[in-house]
């Protein structure tokens, strides 16, 4: 709740606008590899995690609408960093399985992200940036299952896109 004392009034919008901004420029050169860029990233370091059992429990998991998360997987595949297989579980379901250069690529982006983030991050102490990250991952993920949709396109919205 925002207080009218000076103290007390709450810049959360203003300070994650200003992160945000700050991120997206830090992560658009490291990702740039990647097809569909920062959204590219995140799908394939979930394919590579293996967390999924098919491509429509990736979407769900992401929050990316089903049919866009087919354009994704389609140019991830063209680039040679997914494949799609029939699931065991269920054959009209496809398991996205990462290739061997996504696993290669995965792990040389994954040191530069950190690298970004500890720049936007710079400001706290490296404590302070895993009690920060742990906090906006859980407050992320409560409003994520509260609110269903797709985190991509609320990002770009906050962006002004």
């Amino acid at each position: 709740m925002t207080t009218t004392t000076e103290e007390h009034v709450s810049d959360l919008g203003w300070s994650l606008g200003v992160l945000l901004r700050a991120y997206e420029r830090a992560l658009a050169a490291t990702v740039e590899a990647v097809p569909h860029g920062f959204r590219g990233f995140l799908v394939l370091r979930e394919v590579v995690r293996g967390a999924h059992e098919s491509q429509a429990a990736l979407a769900a998991s992401l929050g990316i609408d089903r049919t866009v998360m087919t354009y994704l997987l389609d140019d991830l595949e063209s680039a040679g960093l997914v494949e799609r297989r029939v699931a065991e579980v269920d054959r009209r379901q496809r398991r996205v399985l990462p290739t061997p250069d996504a696993r290669t690529l995965l792990e040389h982006l994954e040191h530069r992200v950190a690298a970004a983030e500890d720049a936007v991050l710079g400001a706290l102490d490296p404590e302070d940036r895993r009690t920060a990250g742990r906090l906006l991952r859980r407050a992320a993920c409560e409003y994520r299952d509260a609110e269903p949709g797709d985190p991509c396109t609320t990002v770009e919205h906050a962006l002004g896109r």
